[in-house]
Parts: C-alpha cells; sequence; structure tokens
C-alpha cells in the first residue's frame, strides 16, 4: 500500500554531482525514517544514509562520507546529494522507507559515472 519512487539518476563525470529524490506515498502513516542502498552487478547491497523524518536525524556509509549527504524535504520526501562522484559509486540506487514498522522499497534508480 506504500509506494516509493525515486528520481534523478543518470549519467556524469568523474568528480560531478547528482541529486537524487524519493517519495513515498499512500501509508496510513507516515515514514519514521527514509534511507539509501545500492547495488553494483554481482556485488551485495550497500547502506549509503538514512535520515529519521522527526528529528532529521542522519547516518551516512563510509564510503560515502564527506561527498553524499541525505535530507529532508518534506514529511514524505528525501534526497540525496552526491558530490564528488567516483566510478566506484556506479551502482542502482534504492530508496528505502520505513512505515509502522515495514519497510517498503523502490525499484530503484541508476547512477553511472564515467568519463
Amino acid at each position: 500500500q506504500v509506494q516509493v519512487v525515486e528520481s534523478g539518476g543518470g549519467l556524469v563525470q568523474p568528480g560531478g554531482s547528482l541529486r537524487l529524490s524519493c517519495a513515498a506515498s499512500g501509508g496510513t502513516f507516515l515514514p519514521a525514517a527514509m534511507g539509501w542502498f545500492r547495488q553494483a552487478p554481482g556485488r551485495e547491497r550497500e547502506f549509503v544514509a538514512v535520515i529519521t523524518m522527526s528529528a532529521g536525524i542522519t547516518l551516512h556509509g563510509d564510503s560515502v562520507k564527506g561527498r553524499f549527504t541525505v535530507s529532508r524535504v518534506t514529511n514524505n520526501t528525501v534526497y540525496l546529494q552526491m558530490n564528488d562522484l567516483k566510478p566506484e559509486d556506479t551502482a542502482v540506487y534504492f530508496c528505502k522507507a520505513t512505515v509502522a514498522t515495514e519497510d517498503y522499497w523502490g525499484q530503484g534508480t541508476q547512477v553511472t559515472v564515467s568519463s
């Protein structure tokens, strides 16, 4: 009943920036937290960042600290600002929304970092 939709992916050169957006809708309750994960072919899904929707407390994965920032836009929408992108950031980026203790996943958006 909760729909999660990511947008903003694309092709960018190393050192460039992208901003991803995620919106969660359709639930009875607002999300308690929303986060980002990524997965490259042949690799496990990796934690990127998470934010609580009430207090705005954030946590970022070690591989993206200092370059990526998750932020709260509205009570059901978040951004992932990605700066100084590297080829190893290439992956499908997934958004997860936690609503009433249940997790809901988006279908992902492709980010490709290449010259």
